[in-house]
C-alpha cells in the first residue's frame, strides 16, 4: 500500500486525525479539494466570528456615551470588516497548512473520490490506502420552496462573500447561524427579520434561554416570527403563512446543514458526514477518538452561540425533566462585574438532580468558558457539596455560580 491512511476532507476531523495518526508514526494522505480548515475555518465558526466582533465594536462605540465615550462622527468601513475576516482566515490557514506539513501528513489538493474501500482517485491517479477516512462535513440545508439562487435567496456561504450591507435582510431559521447572523447585521444597523417554524427562537435550547433572547432581540429591534414560515415569494415581496408582508434586499436561508456522505460503505467516517452532532469541536473529538481511543459522552457536548451576549448550554433542559429534577438560577446582573462591564443581561441556570448537576444553561459575557466549568463537573458527577468547596475569584463572572451553589 502507498499509505496506511487515505482521508478525503480537510476540516477539522480530517486533519486531526491526520495530523494525530501521522505523530504516532503512520503513513498519512489528506485530499483536500478547495481550502485546508473545511467550513469551520474558511465559511462558518472563524470569519464570522471575526464579523461578529467587528460589529459588536461598532455598536458599542455607537452606545458608548453611558460609559464616558463621546464620539462626533461615527462610520464604519465594510469592505474593511471583509477585509479583516480574509486576513484573520488567512492567517490561520497558513499557520495549519504548516502544521500538518510538519505533522508528517502528505496533503494532495484535488477532488478525490473513492474507488472501492483500499483506493482513492485524485488528479487522473490511483493511491492505494489500508484504511479510508471519509471527513468531507457538510453542505447548506436547501428546502422545497427556499432553494438558493446566490442573488436574493442566499446560503450561509454566500452571505460571506457580501461586497456591501443590506438595508434590509429576512433570515429563515433560529439556530447558531441564524442567530450570530442576526446580531451581526442589527449590530450594523440592517433591519433585520427572523421567521421560525417553531414556538421560540433557538428552539433546540432551554426554554429560559429561548424567551430570554427574544426579549433582548425585541429591546434591539430584531422582529421575529414565531410559528411561521414562508408561504410563497413574488419577486421580492414576501409573504408569511401568518399573512404578514415583508421585502427585505435578501433572504438568508439559516435552515442548518446537510451531511456530505461517502458513496460507498466500509470505510471510516468522521465530523458532520456522519450525521450525528455538527459542531466543529464534536469533529475533533471524534478524530481524537478514532486515533487515540480518546472517548467523550455524546450527551455532553457544549453548544454555544456567539455575540453579545453570549449563550451556552449542555445537558439537560428544564423541557427535558425527569424524576427529582429541580432548576434555580442566578441573573448575572448580581455579580459586580457584570455592571464594570456594562454586561448585566443574562443568567446562569443549573438543573440539579440527587446533589448532582444534570444541566447548564448560560447567557452572559463569557458563557463559552463558563459552560466548561459546569461541564466538567457534570461529566465528573461532582457533587454540588463538593464545588461548594471551590475557592472563586472575585470580580469574576465564574463567582456566579458559587453563588449559585448557594441557593442549592
Amino acid at each position: 500500500m502507498d499509505y496506511e491512511y487515505g482521508i478525503i476532507g480537510g476540516g477539522p476531523a480530517g486533519y486531526t486525525a491526520g495530523m494525530l495518526l501521522a505523530k504516532k508514526g503512520h503513513s498519512v494522505i489528506l485530499f483536500e479539494k478547495e481550502l485546508l480548515g473545511g467550513t469551520c475555518l474558511n465559511k462558518g465558526c472563524i470569519p464570522t466570528k471575526s464579523m461578529l466582533h467587528s460589529s459588536e465594536i461598532y455598536h458599542s462605540v455607537l452606545n458608548s456615551e453611558e460609559i464616558g465615550i463621546k464620539t462626533n462622527i461615527l462610520e464604519f468601513d465594510f469592505k474593511k470588516v471583509i477585509e479583516k475576516k480574509d486576513k484573520i482566515t488567512e492567517k490561520l490557514r497558513k499557520s495549519l497548512e504548516l502544521a500538518v506539513k510538519n505533522s508528517g501528513v502528505k496533503t494532495v489538493y484535488a477532488e478525490a473520490c473513492i474507488k472501492d474501500k483500499n483506493t482513492i482517485l485524485a488528479n487522473g491517479k490511483e493511491y492505494n490506502v489500508s484504511e479510508i477516512i471519509y471527513a468531507c462535513g457538510s453542505k447548506p440545508r436547501e428546502i422545497k420552496g427556499l432553494e438558493f439562487n446566490h442573488k436574493f435567496i442566499l446560503s450561509s456561504d454566500d452571505v460571506l462573500n457580501l461586497k456591501e450591507l443590506p438595508k434590509s435582510v429576512l433570515i429563515v431559521g433560529s439556530g447558531a447561524i441564524g442567530i450570530e447572523w442576526a446580531r451581526i447585521f442589527s449590530n450594523f444597523g440592517v433591519e433585520t427579520t427572523l421567521v421560525e417554524m417553531a414556538e421560540h427562537l433557538i428552539p433546540q435550547a432551554d426554554i429560559d434561554i429561548s424567551k430570554r433572547i427574544e426579549r433582548i432581540f425585541k429591546g434591539k429591534g430584531i422582529k421575529y416570527y414565531l410559528n411561521d414560515s414562508i408561504e410563497s415569494i413574488n419577486d421580492k415581496k414576501v409573504i408569511l403563512k401568518s399573512g404578514t408582508e415583508i421585502s427585505p434586499e435578501f433572504i438568508l436561508a439559516a435552515t442548518g446543514r446537510v451531511p456530505v456522505k461517502p458513496e460507498i460503505k466500509g470505510v471510516s467516517v468522521l465530523g458532520d458526514s456522519c450525521g450525528e452532532i455538527q459542531l466543529a469541536h464534536y469533529a475533533i473529538h471524534q478524530a481524537k477518538e478514532f486515533a487515540l481511543g480518546i472517548t467523550c459522552d455524546k450527551s455532553l457536548i457544549p453548544a454555544v452561540i456567539y455575540g453579545k451576549p453570549e449563550i451556552a448550554w449542555v445537558g439537560l433542559r428544564e423541557q427535558d425533566y425527569t424524576e427529582n429534577c429541580k432548576s434555580i438560577n442566578i441573573p448575572i446582573s448580581a455579580l459586580g462585574k457584570s455592571w464594570c462591564d456594562d454586561s448585566t443581561e443574562g443568567f446562569i441556570k443549573i438543573i440539579t438532580q440527587n446533589n448532582l448537576i444534570v444541566g447548564a444553561h448560560i447567557i452572559s459575557k463569557e458563557a463559552s468558558a463558563l459552560i466548561h466549568e459546569l461541564l466538567i463537573a457534570i461529566q465528573n458527577k461532582l457533587t454540588i457539596s463538593d464545588l461548594k468547596k471551590v475557592c472563586f475569584a472575585h470580580p469574576t463572572y465564574s463567582e456566579g455560580i458559587f453563588e449559585l451553589l448557594l441557593r442549592t
